[in-house]
């Protein structure tokens, strides 16, 4: 194991310095083995995808995906000639994975997804034909944690124990978009925002990172600048080929959708409609191409989803900007304070999408790399929620569908582990304010360096 010491360049983050390694942290067995893991992990997700015809994991790319792609060609470009329910760059990927023809486009949507997250794991732990750390490099784009190998075992263990779904939606493009801009938010806190401004333009979920990024960084000139840069560019680009409002039309298409059955706010009308009770069921929208619940009261949950998503975010983020305040060590709360944030968008939405989960990857990621032993119980409880989300999604759908008490009482548990991770997490992030945690091995306590105060740039 590498010895670890304190990085004579200056964080990004308050609080700490980043580590830096000066030695190899793994012998050439020991990289080949986490690639090995990387190469088998993603060869069986993606044969799932492509070959299991009848649970059909990946139906939105071979379908939805296509369908887009296949219009913009025709010169009906999502985002731009007509309303889109993702931001305007998430065509970027539908595009690309139309390169090798309509016919191989689900495994180009697989090699795609594979090759982004080998650029994020490469970032992590280093690139497979190097098997030592690039300790030499004067400035590395991002920081040696102490805890690199732990964080890339818990990512492919995640992905494995979440299912094919990791890699087949929109959101698995962004996954290593923010995994990158994480590690590189200690010492290039601008390129990290600009990334993940990159990211946000694909799915919205990335903007919570902005967010806690915001909160923690010391350059918050620079992360303001590099989100207003990136997306003015992008919504510049857009109006210039004659997009008008439309570029903008993402915000307004979830609003008019209804309670999905997956949401932890649907629970408790699953329950009604499986018990027969008046008016409630399940029934699929075919704008959105989703399953929703209605029933009485089901109007007003969907109403109140969003005052609830803000309040609940608005909390977290007076709460991270005290523990700032009060001294947090920055490089544990950044994951954290991220963390949270990720986990109010899933367990306060009406849209409840199965591959919603895969958004708690980055920050635990970067929480077990920076310090593994504090982040212990949000990864078990990650592990039980990708389990019982594979549960429920892709093979055994139809039996929540069918509203089953047994898949319904495995949503349930999923949904409550999600509300329990929910509180984990404001409770640290309100303990991290309270009696701030010293720094990980290797940091620098924020008393013992001037330069490592908040605010200072």
């Amino acid at each position: 194991m590498a010895r670890v010491e304190a990085g004579s360049t200056r964080s990004g983050v308050t609080g700490a310095r980043p580590l830096r390694a000066t030695a190899p942290t793994g012998d050439p067995f020991d990289a080949l083995l986490l690639w090995g893991a990387f190469a088998v992990v993603h060869l069986v997700l993606a044969s799932i995808n492509l070959f299991a015809v009848a649970a059909n994991p990946i139906g939105d790319v071979r379908v939805v995906y296509l369908g887009w792609a296949e219009d913009a060609l025709a010169g009906r470009v999502p985002g731009i000639d007509v309303s889109f329910v993702y931001p305007l760059l998430a065509m970027v990927p539908i595009l690309l994975s139309l390169s090798l023809g309509a016919n191989a486009y689900a495994g180009t949507w697989m090699l795609l997804v594979t090759l982004l997250d080998a650029i994020a794991f490469a970032a992590l732990v280093g690139a497979p034909w190097r098997c030592r750390d690039r300790a030499a490099d004067a400035r590395p784009a991002a920081p040696r944690y102490p805890g690199t190998r732990s964080a890339a075992w818990f990512w492919l263990a995640f992905l494995l124990a979440l299912g094919p779904i990791a890699m087949g939606r929109i959101d698995a493009i962004t996954i290593p978009l923010a995994i990158v801009a994480l590690l590189w938010a200690a010492r290039r806190p601008a390129a990290s925002a600009l990334l993940l401004t990159a990211a946000t333009w694909i799915k919205v979920w990335p903007a919570a990172t902005i967010g806690a990024l915001l909160i923690v960084s010391r350059a918050r000139g620079r992360v303001v600048a590099a989100a207003a840069i990136g997306s003015a560019c992008i919504v510049l680009a857009a109006l210039a080929l004659g997009s008008g409002a439309t570029v903008f039309s993402f915000l307004g298409e979830q609003s008019a959708r209804g309670l999905q059955i997956e949401a932890p706010l649907a629970t408790t009308f699953l329950w009604l409609a499986s018990a027969g009770a008046d008016g409630a069921l399940v029934y699929y929208d075919r704008d959105i191409l989703t399953f929703q619940v209605t029933g009485p009261g089901t109007a007003l949950a969907s109403a109140t989803s969003t005052p609830l998503m803000a309040g609940a975010v608005l909390a977290l983020v007076a709460l991270g900007i005290r523990a700032v305040r009060r001294g947090s060590d920055g490089s544990t709360l950044l994951p954290l304070l991220t963390l949270s944030l990720v986990v109010a968008l899933i367990v306060c939405n009406k849209v409840g999408s199965p591959q919603f989960v895969c958004w708690l990857a980055p920050p635990l990621v970067l929480g077990v790399a920076v310090a593994r032993e504090r982040f212990r119980t949000p990864v078990v409880l990650a592990f039980g929620i990708a389990v019982l989300t594979h549960l429920v999604y892709p093979y055994l759908y139809g039996s929540l569908l069918a509203l089953e008490p047994a898949m319904l009482l495995v949503l349930t548990l999923r949904n409550l582990l999600l509300c329990v991770l929910l509180l984990w997490c404001g409770v640290r992030v309100w303990k991290a304010g309270s009696t701030p945690d010293a720094p990980p091995v290797g940091g620098v306590p924020q008393s013992a360096d001037p330069r490592a105060l908040p605010g200072r740039t």
